[in-house]
């Protein structure tokens, strides 16, 4: 039958998409099915339609798929941060592995790959060491909030409508994070409302209150507070700063960032200390990282662990390697390989994160580790070193053609691959795979309850 946008339909969903969408099929024609699990049997009106396929959204689940669980929090499927809460996890851990290895299969073009079993993370809530919480002078309302009079609808602060940037929920609560930072969240909440400064303004770039952000130590279980604004207010801001340590003794740092960009980013020109410290230690590990407000750190430090063994492991390291670490961040992978290799050279563009990796070298007494600060596809043209060993952790977007090009050029005898979009990892190694063979894959799960996958793969030279 012939498929139309604003068309109701009843359908049974079949598979699940990478993505997190449910898939179905009407006359061969593949639609997309937000909130949706394979199994289930719903109502759904169509929202897009394209030549290739169409896009729907469920209105009534008229029979439930046996992998599906009731969400346990009240925002899930309005809130854009974790859409598979109403699948059994171990369904979530075997749909990522398959993802993985539906994307070597067909964009790779690779066959027979060996994809382990997914790691799984422990745990599956409060697991997230940062949050991000936006403000916004207008709430969204949740559908079971609708005709309320007794709303103040003027502020939110809380986590976006997936696919917005001006649609913000008033998050109470998220279970990604541990409790305390949902106490947080409540108290800066009262605070902020209380203050008589408002929220800044989505649309009007007008208003004080722009995001919160919370960090966390695993290994200490300590928090920064971060309140970003659009200016500076001191008289403000200082007391609210003592008053949570106070209030919360595990809060070791609050932090002003200020920013007067227009970009819905939640970091600052320039940062204004409050109160206590102004970064954070934590570990992975053995070792331990110094995190600012605005480094980069994994978000889940204990699948972080998993991730970054996995890549040592696959790097088979005997002690005379020469390893060099493209988009090398921070420093944590190299300082992971550099116990077992003669040396360690790094490559990131950011020029802040090359400072954080020689620090962080540094705190830990790793002495064999060398970085570079540069963009990979320019700078790794002039450096002579020819290593035995290469471990490639690129942004989403995955390697430029010309990086690949350089990769084959060094040769090295091994490469480890560690990717945060199985897209793009099968397409670089497809790249490869006439110079390397993929040896296995090794999918870690570093986000519970979303579609989104990390994994290691290890290729050896042919």
């Amino acid at each position: 039958m012939p498929v139309k946008k604003g068309q109701i339909i009843e359908i049974d969903v079949e598979d699940m998409a990478f993505g997190g969408k449910g898939l179905a099929r009407i006359d061969g024609m593949a639609v997309f099915v937000d909130q949706a699990a394979a199994g289930d049997r719903v109502e759904a009106r169509i929202i897009r339609k394209r030549k290739q396929y169409a896009e729907a959204r469920v209105l009534n689940l008229i029979a439930p798929s046996a992998d599906r669980i009731a969400a346990p929090c009240p925002y899930s499927g309005y809130c854009g941060g974790c859409k598979w809460q109403f699948l059994r996890y171990a369904k979530q851990l075997e749909y990522k592995r398959r993802h993985v290895a539906d994307a070597l299969r067909h964009i790779g073009l690779l066959e027979e790959v060996n994809v382990h079993p997914t790691l799984p993370a422990d745990p599956i809530f409060g697991y997230r060491n940062k949050m991000e919480f936006s403000c916004a002078d207008r709430r969204w309302l949740l559908p079971a909030e609708m005709g309320r009079d007794d709303l103040d609808t003027s502020f939110a602060l809380g986590l976006h409508v997936p696919g917005t940037f001006h649609k913000v929920l008033d998050t109470e609560a998220c279970l990604l994070q541990p409790d305390l930072g949902n106490t947080l969240l409540g108290m800066v909440r009262r605070e902020m409302r209380r203050s008589g400064r408002p929220a800044y303004g989505l649309r009007s770039h007008e208003g004080f209150w722009r995001f919160l952000m919370l960090r966390h130590s695993v290994a200490h279980d300590r928090w920064m507070v971060n309140l970003i604004t659009a200016e500076e207010d001191d008289a403000l801001l200082k007391p609210l700063a003592a008053r949570i340590i106070e209030a919360h003794p595990q809060v070791a740092a609050v932090v002003n960032n200020v920013t007067t960009r227009k970009a819905a980013v939640a970091f600052g020109e320039y940062e204004v200390p409050l109160a206590g410290d102004t970064c954070l230690r934590d570990g992975i590990g053995p070792y331990e990282f110094q995190i600012s407000a605005n480094s980069f750190f994994q978000t889940n430090t204990r699948s972080a662990r998993m991730l970054y063994e996995t890549a040592r492991a696959y790097a088979r390291l005997t002690g005379s390697e020469t390893v060099m670490d493209l988009y090398c961040g921070t420093g944590t992978i190299a300082i992971f390989m550099a116990e077992g290799a003669r040396e360690v050279v790094g490559i990131e563009m950011t020029a802040s994160a090359i400072q954080d990796a020689r620090r962080n070298c540094r705190q830990n007494g790793v002495d064999n580790c060398r970085f570079f600060a540069g963009d990979v596809r320019r700078l790794l043209p002039t450096l002579t070193m020819m290593p035995e060993v290469m471990v490639i952790d690129p942004p989403r977007d995955g390697m430029h053609k010309d990086v690949v090009a350089q990769v084959k050029t060094r040769a090295p005898q091994r490469i480890v691959y560690v990717s945060c979009n199985p897209a793009t990892l099968a397409r670089d190694i497809g790249l490869l795979k006439a110079n390397y063979h993929l040896a296995e894959v090794q999918p870690v799960d570093m986000f519970p309850h979303t579609w989104h996958i990390e994994a290691v793969a290890r290729l050896e030279a042919r």
